[in-house]
């Protein structure tokens, strides 16, 4: 699909431009961990809003100046909301939402899911401090009670799964569809 609308090649500019930063400890790069998000969300079939929010959920990180691990200088970006602030022009909150909430998904999901802290990588354990920790009960049920907190959920769980090195994905383009599906008009807000 041959890309024009402004949006989508802003969009593309950053993920293919901007996404070639390091992601945090990783050995892969913003980019790869954009694509691979968003390919682990094609394959369980999501639908074009989570495929999207997948492959956008950390823009933040691509349109902060912070460098490529403001965790480990003891810095919380806060690239959930910065990409939510970015992202809410062109995007509803079927979209936006789980991107706002992938960071709080992934308190939730250590204080709910004995495993699930096992399984963070060493920079997000890092950030994970940064963050506030594993949630409360009081704030376990305040997240649960939000629309969008079974969709951030999953987001966060492919966000997690997202770290393979020299993993092969599509590029932007052939998530582009799904992201069209999703802009707004452009004078909608």
């Amino acid at each position: 699909m041959r890309v024009t609308d402004p949006r989508l090649v802003e969009l593309a500019d950053i993920i293919d431009g901007k996404g070639h930063g390091q992601y945090g400890l990783s050995d892969i790069n913003q980019r790869q961990h954009a694509l691979q998000a968003a390919l682990l969300a094609e394959q369980e079939d999501a639908g074009a809003a989570l495929v999207t929010a997948a492959l956008l959920h950390d823009i933040g990180h691509m349109v902060h100046d912070l460098g490529h691990d403001p965790a480990a200088a003891g810095i919380d970006d806060r690239h959930e909301e910065l990409g939510h602030d970015w992202l809410v022009r062109w995007f509803g909150p079927e979209v936006t939402e789980p991107v706002r909430l992938h960071v709080a998904a992934k308190r939730y999901l250590c204080a709910v899911d004995p495993t699930y802290f096992g399984r963070l990588s060493r920079d997000s354990v890092t950030s994970l401090a940064l963050q506030g920790g594993p949630m409360s009960p009081a704030e376990v049920a305040a997240f649960e009670a939000l629309a969008e907190h079974a969709a951030a959920v999953r987001l966060r769980r492919w966000d997690e799964a997202a770290k393979v090195k020299d993993l092969p994905t599509p590029g932007f383009d052939h998530f582009s569809p799904y992201v069209a599906a999703c802009l707004r008009a452009p004078d909608a807000r």
